[in-house]
């Protein structure tokens, strides 16, 4: 009986591990014959986390023509505008995270030079540095 079993689970372990010794080897994209230059001949920028981080303190430029300060703080950021509307802490959310924070209704996205602002029962504001 156990010798029947061991010929039935075989097959399926063989497919199982050849499958997961398949991985993906780095290497230019399809479609790129030079992996410096894109398809239509330009130079292709490698953007590094390092470029994008956030500084310690970003004024940010809104949608509508508001601006607002971002204080990072490490693992969480102050939110304020100056018209005092607006005067918040937010802790990253999920906690290891360095772009995404929020508490309750309220959050902040920041990708880049944009802040993406969510406040509950508003319409969220989009911001650049």
């Amino acid at each position: 009986m156990a010798l029947r079993r061991t010929f039935r689970v075989t097959p399926v372990l063989l497919i199982l591990i050849s499958a997961a010794a398949c991985v993906s080897q780095p290497g230019p994209q399809a479609g790129m014959s030079n992996p410096k230059t894109l398809s239509d001949g330009s130079p292709a920028i490698r953007v590094t986390q390092e470029s994008t981080r956030q500084p310690r303190i970003a004024t940010y430029n809104c949608v509508g023509g508001g601006t607002m300060t971002i204080e990072n703080r490490g693992s969480s950021v102050r939110v304020t505008s100056p018209d005092g509307a607006i005067d918040e802490e937010l802790p990253a959310s999920p906690v290891n995270q360095s772009s995404r924070f929020g508490a309750e209704h309220d959050a902040v996205v920041i990708d880049g030079s944009d802040a993406l602002v969510m406040r509950g029962g508003h319409t969220p504001i989009t911001c650049k540095r």
